[in-house]
């Protein structure tokens, strides 16, 4: 692995020039990438597509299914079972379904809403966004200010430092989801 320094450009035609000054100052050429980043949440890096299998805001979710099906069916068996003169033994059957669906609404409360502080802080830096990234691979950790500045002055914005292997022009082991160490 080795650090690679990454900018956002607009168009295709400023990726190409990125291209071409890197290599004119004096970049390796298969140590340069350039592609296009989707938005957050559309990399498909789980089998039903998506970027997580579950949204961060709502990892307590299931929990709190759990915990209003548990009480909302029982409460719905007792109500069944107190009623049962009147409604005969499909009662407390009826009552345990019903108070375990309206329970299960209970998981709502799980959320995180807007704004709330999160346990694991996994929404605390914003994704990368959407747009044309140009990426070189270093050879040599002192080059990183040559990098950072050649970039800038060729218009990049979001400029990022990652750790990765660039191998002939691909950024084999780029995680789209991941947060970017934002330097420029």
């Amino acid at each position: 692995m080795s650090m690679i320094i990454a900018g956002r450009f607009q168009l295709q035609d400023d990726v190409d020039r990125a291209r071409s000054a890197l290599v004119e100052a004096g970049f390796e050429a298969d140590r340069i990438s350039g592609f296009y980043l989707s938005q957050p949440g559309q990399h498909d890096m789980t089998p039903i597509g998506g970027d997580h299998v579950q949204s961060p805001g709502a990892k307590e979710t299931p929990e709190g299914v759990v915990q209003g099906m548990a009480t909302g069916g029982a409460v719905g068996v007792a109500v069944g079972a107190a009623t049962s003169p009147l409604t005969g033994p499909i009662g407390p059957i009826v009552g345990g379904l019903v108070g375990g669906h309206i329970g299960s609404l209970f998981s709502f409360s799980k959320m995180k809403d807007r704004g709330e502080p999160e346990e694991g802080g996994e929404n605390a830096v914003a994704p990368r966004t959407a747009g044309m990234l140009v990426a070189v691979a270093l050879t040599d950790p002192a080059l990183q200010e040559r990098a950072v500045d050649l970039l800038r002055q060729l218009g990049a914005h979001h400029i990022e430092r990652a750790q990765g292997t660039i191998v002939a022009g691909d950024w084999a082991d780029f995680d789209p989801s991941s947060r970017p160490d934002v330097i420029a």
